[in-house]
């Protein structure tokens, strides 16, 4: 196999809150967060207040087969009391919003400060409140933007590129870089 990190040795403990979700119109982004989320290194993804079945089987055959089994999607969650739980010394609350102040300008100050991160990423219209419990309300752009490229962006600029080696001791299967053609790997385990 390839030469990796684990989301251990990255040293810090990553959660996604996804407010806003709605079932039928939002599956498909909700789920490419999740993805997101579990290949950029954190550890799980809250879902607020609403519960979606079909989300949490979609990324559990994900962690089955590429690895991650620490990757867990809670759904229904009470976004505030989600917060409130993440509150504490070495831990920080990221809203990502494009009214906030652009990732250059604080990503220095988070990686050195927070240990423990929930970062927020909304499907629609966030509440005023979400912009007040964050330590920090960071925009990747002021532009309209998907909160999947805001979420990639954010970690990669937190992880400073590390998360491109993350591997999963637990992975079934495996890419194997290649220039031309897909190459997969099955890991055979006794």
């Amino acid at each position: 196999m390839q030469e990796c990190t684990t989301v251990k040795e990255l040293g810090k403990q990553i959660y996604v809150l996804r407010l806003g979700h709605r079932p039928q119109r939002d599956r498909r982004v909700t789920t490419h967060v999740a993805l997101v989320a579990r290949a950029f290194g954190a550890l799980g993804m809250y879902i607020a207040e609403v519960k979606d079945e079909n989300i949490k089987k979609s990324i559990m055959k994900v962690v089955e087969r590429w690895g991650g089994k620490y990757f867990e999607v809670i759904d229904g969650v009470d976004p505030i009391k989600t917060i409130s739980h993440f509150k504490g010394e070495n831990s920080c609350i990221v809203h990502l919003t494009m009214y906030g102040i652009l990732i250059d300008r604080v990503i220095k100050e988070i990686i050195e400060k927070c240990k423990k991160i929930l970062v927020i990423v909304g499907a629609e219209k966030v509440e005023r409140i979400y912009y007040e419990l964050a330590n920090y309300n960071v925009a990747i752009g002021n532009q309209p933007h998907s909160e999947v490229s805001a979420l990639a962006l954010f970690l990669d600029r937190l992880w400073q590129g590390h998360e491109m080696n993350i591997c999963f001791p637990d992975a079934k299967y495996y890419i194997v870089p290649s220039a031309r053609g897909k190459v997969v790997k099955h890991v055979h385990r006794s």
